[in-house]
């Protein structure tokens, strides 16, 4: 069955973008309105130099600052949203290619500023951050003082911000390849008959129990990124470069150092993270172990991972049904977060819920702070599909909360905390499934697929940590990274991680070209923290009182009004030590002594 073109889709199972603006005209209007001007960002310039004169100076240069992002981040949303649900509509990819361009020009006409106050004796400093008219952004302006050491001239910052667009084209160019460009073809299954691949399909090909269907979409998929390796390579490579000459002009001793030291995260979070994940990987091997005992299969190849090992039982489920399932299972945080999700997925319509043609891949929570919190889904019916859209769910009811209840320069949370709120609401809707699951079959199902959450979000993640920890540092090596390189790395990890139960096969070596996350700064360990500290923080909410749920929802609330480390802490569970984790790990072995006794 083909797919639908977007003009196709019925308007309730879309995002309600026409609530933001009626029709993308209005947005042009708008945004010519506000943006279209080469001069639109002068008015900033009457504050350069001048930062010196006092608190109010500064707070009346933040203010502005603040309020021309917001704008931006409003029009960005709109066009964004637009651009994704058909990425080879060309109106709709010129307005977020306008929209981008403006954000760059924003921030070369900002980049000043940071230099500016840096250049202030001392006592100037300490006099504004502790000046009543500045409270509101005495942590924005200790956030700035932090990478004092790391922050460069006025003209300098300029020219790195001058730079920002050009170097953004790595990723724009894989997205727009990966999501529009490559057409995977067809996969036969057992029976001769052929299914379309495509990203949606793929993750159902995997689970489905026709091994010939899972082998020949796995290979299919990677096959055709096999094709295009070289330009893959090329795209990673350069987007590696741009890493390191961020790092090394901003004088940090590494690319891992500079994306987290302004986050207040020390790297041995992630060292730590990869030592811990290493040292117990004997807990995978035995699932994998007992996986390939209950499959009877012969020798596991990577496209039987995800398959469940109950073959005569499975959970399917219409979007409608999913909602209702998910918003039993978030009681334990209280009416009103219940009755905000219901609505949200219910009524207001924050989801587009299904694949259409060009739409973009997989799955996200997005929006603005004066913006509903929007979900992408490529909805599928499957049990995986729930899950998934129970995590988008808890990435925006987290937005919801953070802008809710804090200033617009603190109500987006950081990256490093954006994996805690929608694993934890996975966890939530797997604790709600298992008390309801009525044989051992369904109990069994869902272990499994509790097993193979844990596997994928915290030793697959890490091992994707591995590999982007790898290629950093050969390019801080000055290494070349070829095609065959690349490869040959991810092999030697996927053996690792999946020790000698598994066979690796050939065209598996090429995985890597197709992971998006790899383009985005050291992201995927924050999938494997993040499932660390969810557990932990469900299980204090589960078996605790109205004091945890609290300590819970006030972790929402907080956006990035502190240090990611600090604001955890907030809500019981301290990532700057290897316990989370490592309990995580035990969770996971338990899970899977529980299944097997059940098998």
């Amino acid at each position: 069955m083909s797919l639908e073109i977007r003009s196709a889709v019925k308007t309730n199972d879309c995002w309600n973008v026409e609530c933001m603006y009626p029709t993308y005209d209005d947005w042009l209007k708008d945004f010519e309105k506000k943006f279209s001007s080469s001069d639109v960002f002068s008015p900033l310039e009457k504050f350069r130099g001048r930062l010196a004169a006092g608190a109010g100076t500064v707070k009346d240069l933040l203010d502005h600052v603040f309020q021309a992002d917001r704008d931006l981040s409003y029009l960005y949303t709109y066009a964004h949203l637009r651009h994704d649900e058909d990425i080879a509509e060309d109106r709709h990819k010129t307005g977020f290619i306008r929209i981008c361009s403006v954000f760059h020009e924003f921030s070369r006409a900002v980049s000043w500023i940071e230099p500016e106050l840096l250049l202030l004796p001392q006592e100037k400093i300490s006099e504004y951050l502790q000046a009543d008219v500045l409270k509101e952004y005495r942590f924005h302006l200790e956030k700035i003082l932090r990478v004092k050491n790391h922050t460069l001239s006025s003209q300098e910052e300029s020219l790195l911000a001058l730079s920002a667009e050009a170097l953004d084209g790595y990723t724009k160019a894989f997205s727009a390849l990966n999501n529009a460009d490559l057409a995977f073809g067809s996969a036969k299954d057992s029976s001769g008959k052929e299914h379309e691949i495509t990203h949606a399909s793929y993750g159902v090909f995997l689970r489905d129990r026709d091994r010939t269907l899972r082998e020949n979409a796995f290979k299919g998929m990677h096959e055709k990124f096999e094709d295009y390796e070289n330009t893959i390579s090329e795209l990673l490579t350069g987007l590696v470069k741009k890493h390191l000459f961020r790092s090394k002009a901003r004088k940090y001793t590494s690319c891992l150092e500079a994306s987290l030291y302004p986050k207040n995260i020390d790297t041995q979070v992630y060292h730590s993270l990869v030592e811990t994940v290493n040292s117990k990987i004997g807990v995978l091997h035995d699932y994998i172990d007992l996986r390939e005992k209950t499959m009877n299969v012969g020798p596991l190849h990577l496209y039987d991972m995800y398959v469940p090992v109950t073959p005569e039982f499975d959970i399917t489920m219409t979007f409608e049904e999913a909602c209702d399932l998910i918003i039993e299972s978030v009681a334990p945080l209280g009416e009103e977060y219940t009755q905000i999700l219901a609505k949200g997925l219910r009524e207001d319509r924050w989801v587009d819920r299904y694949e259409n043609k060009g739409k973009r891949s997989g799955a996200y929570s997005n929006g603005c702070h004066d913006s509903m919190p929007y979900i992408l889904m490529n909805y599928k019916d499957v049990l995986r599909d729930v899950f998934t859209l129970a995590h988008e769910a808890g990435h925006s009811m987290h937005s919801y909360y953070s802008r809710k209840h804090q200033p617009y320069c603190y109500s987006d949370y950081p990256i490093f905390l954006a994996e805690v709120a929608s694993t934890f609401n996975e966890e939530l809707l797997m604790q709600h499934m298992m008390k309801k699951a009525k044989s051992k079959e369904e109990k069994i199902y869902l272990l499994n697929m509790k097993i193979e959450d844990i596997r994928a979000t915290l030793f697959r993640q890490t091992m994707f940590a591995e590999f982007e920890l790898s290629i950093h540092t050969k390019a801080e090596r000055n290494e070349p990274l070829t095609p065959a390189n690349l490869k040959e790395e991810f092999y030697k990890l996927n053996q690792k991680y999946f020790g000698p139960k598994v066979e690796i096969d050939s065209v598996a070596k090429i995985e890597w070209a197709r992971i998006p996350h790899f383009y985005a700064d050291f992201y995927v360990y924050q999938y494997a923290t993040g499932i660390s500290a969810a557990l932990a923080l469900a299980d204090r909410v589960l078996h605790g009182g109205v004091k945890e749920r609290d300590e819970y929802l006030n972790f929402l609330k907080s956006g990035s009004s502190k240090y990611p480390v600090e604001t955890l802490k907030i809500a019981g569970v301290d990532m700057s030590t290897g316990e989370p984790v490592t309990a995580a790990i035990n969770r996971f072995h338990d899970l899977v002594t529980e299944m097997r006794a059940l098998l």
